[in-house]
């Protein structure tokens, strides 16, 4: 077995860049500096009595924010070693903490942006064709409103107020399912979307060609189409992978599938 040879004057200078007075530095100064790749998976973090020494705070605080960690399955306990950094397949993706840390240190992360993208693109075609069979007058008003705030910020400087919109399309198209696991599934997501979102809105050499595909998708879900719901939710994501650089084959609906289902009124 390698271990990791922690350099302590280096982890100590990274854990004192944040105070001590915040209750939650701990946990989320070691899963940045994973994210970042100073720990990377096989690794042993700094053990609690340096951890300790280095943020001054106490056995018991340092204990309960790594067990964040542990419980997200991000380190793992090695008894008589210390704190293992696990591999990203075995971390809880869908954990609230985990998806929340994601969003706020993982911007550079290609390895999570790829898994969240491969993840959309099989999953979210399927959603907008629920959602062309199921979508409610309701439902059409909150994607048409989401949509509206993306045609108004979407040359801005700015993508916060854009970002935002887009993040909101989604999930609404999410809830038009009116699948309860669908649309509890939204939330759990919603930091991952924002993530991809974010990054590729800033990235984009074409805005205005991503605006016409979202476009295209609302159309097809207003318009109860569920076989061009599928396929525009798929060239939206398609746009996402190439603003992100990244060569990812969406999944391929089976055909044996049927693409309609009743409409609810």
């Amino acid at each position: 077995m390698v271990f990791f040879i922690i350099d302590a004057a280096a982890t100590e200078n990274r854990m004192k860049e944040t105070t001590a007075h915040d209750t939650h530095h701990v946990a989320d100064q070691l899963i940045k500096e994973i994210l970042d790749g100073h720990y990377q998976p096989g690794d042993f973090i700094p053990k609690e009595l340096d951890i300790c020494r280095q943020s001054g705070l106490s056995r018991n605080v340092v204990r309960r924010h790594l067990a964040t960690l542990v419980n997200g399955g991000i380190i793992e306990r090695i008894s008589g070693y210390g704190s293992r950094v696990r591999e990203f397949s075995q971390w809880h993706i869908l954990d609230p903490a985990v998806t929340d840390w994601i969003t706020r240190f993982a911007g550079p992360h290609l390895e999570i942006q790829r898994e969240i993208l491969s993840f959309r693109l099989t999953v979210e075609p399927w959603v907008a064709m629920m959602a062309a069979t199921s979508a409610t007058a309701r439902d059409l008003v909150a994607i048409e409103e989401a949509f509206e705030g993306m045609r108004r910020h979407h040359l801005d400087k700015d993508t916060t107020q854009h970002d935002h919109c887009d993040v909101s399309f989604h999930v609404a198209i999410y809830y038009a399912t009116h699948n309860i696991v669908w649309s509890q599934l939204s939330h759990v997501l919603r930091p991952s979307i924002h993530l991809l979102v974010s990054q590729s809105n800033t990235r984009t050499l074409d805005p205005t060609h991503s605006l016409q595909s979202h476009h295209r998708l609302m159309d097809a879900i207003r318009m109860r189409q569920p076989d061009e719901a599928c396929h525009s939710a798929t060239a939206v994501l398609e746009d996402t992978a190439r603003a992100l650089n990244m060569d990812i084959t969406p999944a391929p609906v089976p055909p044996h599938l049927p693409l309609n289902a009743q409409s609810v009124d």
